[in-house]
């Protein structure tokens, strides 16, 4: 359904190091733009292969050099492949600038498998790692 997530920030570097820390547990990896200027002031994490292809989560500076400012009510959830994942994510999100939104836990009031945490990024952005399909820890 989507092709990329687009998030602002106003401090790029402090974003690098977040989403750098926070997605690691979920193996997303920084999208390599080499040589392609129009990138430049932007950061991403997921899949993209100029004109190929793109699932991406990027984070740059708003277009109109207002402040950017996060949305009430908008969150993105990433994808986890175990309850580790989320536990990993969670507290490397939390070392590297993040508020909790909420630990990693089973939240039985969406769905008996809906194992979750939510955080907020350096910039207010609500984030989340998800993992379903389970209803106890797969790695005890």
């Amino acid at each position: 359904m989507f092709t990329y997530i687009c998030l602002g920030t106003n401090d790029l570097e402090r974003a690098i190091k977040f989403y750098d820390a926070a997605l690691a547990p979920l193996d997303l990896k920084r999208c390599k733009t080499d040589g392609e200027s129009n990138w430049d002031g932007w950061a991403g994490w997921g899949v993209y292969e100029a004109g190929v292809e793109e699932l991406a989560l990027w984070v740059c500076s708003p277009f109109n050099s207002q402040v950017a400012t996060a949305g009430n009510g908008t969150m993105v959830a990433l994808r986890a492949k175990t309850w580790l994942e989320v536990q990993s994510f969670y507290k490397a999100a939390l070392e590297n600038g993040g508020v909790s939104e909420g630990p990693p836990g089973l939240r039985p009031e969406y769905n008996p498998d809906f194992y979750a945490a939510y955080v907020y990024d350096p910039d207010g952005n609500k984030i989340a790692a998800v993992c379903r399909g389970f209803t106890h820890d797969q790695q005890a």
